[in-house]
């Protein structure tokens, strides 16, 4: 007797061999035909006769499925395996001169015309640095990452290296520590340290858990102190690489992306040397 319906009789239950991996999520005909269930054409016919369901219920034509979905032909369970799609993660060093903006009435440098070009989406700043602050300055791929990295709520710690003309005296140490009433509210420095210098200038190491405009800055003018220079060396977990120079670009290596995303870890490729080579530093010339 024939096998009911069309395709071989294997494809009327799960298809044999290891599951087939897929990037979430996905329509339901394009995800059985590349699993080997049948041709998209042939799971259309089983959809329409009420042969494959999802989560229990009978399934329609164009419906996605992802992770979590448990899909049965002739209630017989197909083994399908989701792949995730792990977001882009770049880190740049700005050089002070640049601003974070793509558009400039007054025609300044962007950051963004230092990045390599996405195919698809761009690129979005985690946070931001005024035109003259310099360091670690990370973009994703993914806007919620983006919005992860950047929200209060999550009072990621950000830590800059600040120098001063002149040096703080305990006062004011224990004031911008404490507590200094700016004019969109309180702020002040989760920590404080005295990171020595020479002769008029004086370097400092602050980190705090929010991204206000020119917070740092206006903390220190707030106490009559003027900043010759502002750099940001950490934003989270993510230091600024050493070998990264100014005006310099480097992709986040996966793994890591996984560990600052909150994903499961990558599966090591077979075959795959153990230990990852060090991820290349790039310069991209600004785009005319």
């Amino acid at each position: 007797m024939k096998p009911e319906g069309p395709g071989p009789a294997r494809r009327q239950g799960a298809p044999r061999g290891a599951p087939a991996s897929f990037t979430e999520p996905e329509r339901l005909q394009k995800v059985l035909s590349q699993a080997g269930v049948a041709s998209r054409r042939e799971i259309e016919e089983l959809v329409v006769a009420g042969r494959i369901s999802v989560n229990g219920l009978p399934a329609t034509l164009g419906q996605k499925i992802g992770p979590g979905d448990r899909v049965k032909l002739n209630g017989k369970l197909i083994p399908l395996r989701f792949v995730q799609r792990t977001p882009r993660v770049l880190i740049y060093h700005k050089p002070e001169g640049e601003i974070v903006s793509r558009d400039d009435p007054e025609g300044r440098p962007t950051v963004f015309e230092r990045l390599p070009v996405l195919r698809k989406g761009r690129w979005l700043a985690v946070g931001r640095l005024d035109f003259n602050t310099s360091g670690l300055l990370l973009f994703t791929s993914d806007g919620e990452l983006a919005n992860r990295l950047m929200h209060p709520r999550y009072e990621i710690d950000r830590q800059y290296a600040v120098r001063l003309l002149g040096e703080l005296t305990a006062e004011q140490a224990r004031a911008l520590t404490e507590g200094i009433a700016l004019e969109d509210g309180p702020a002040r420095f989760n920590t404080l340290l005295d990171a020595g210098g020479e002769g008029v200038n004086h370097w400092y190491q602050v980190t705090l858990s929010e991204g206000r405009n020119r917070e740092v800055r206006r903390m220190f003018e707030a106490l009559g102190l003027t900043v010759s220079r502002l750099m940001r060396v950490r934003y989270g977990p993510v230091e600024l690489p050493s070998r990264l120079k100014r005006g310099m670009w480097m992709e986040m290596p996966e793994a890591e992306v996984c560990a600052l995303a909150g994903l499961p870890p990558p599966v090591p490729q077979q075959g795959a040397p153990g230990k990852a080579p060090a991820p290349k530093l790039r310069r991209t010339l600004p785009r005319a």
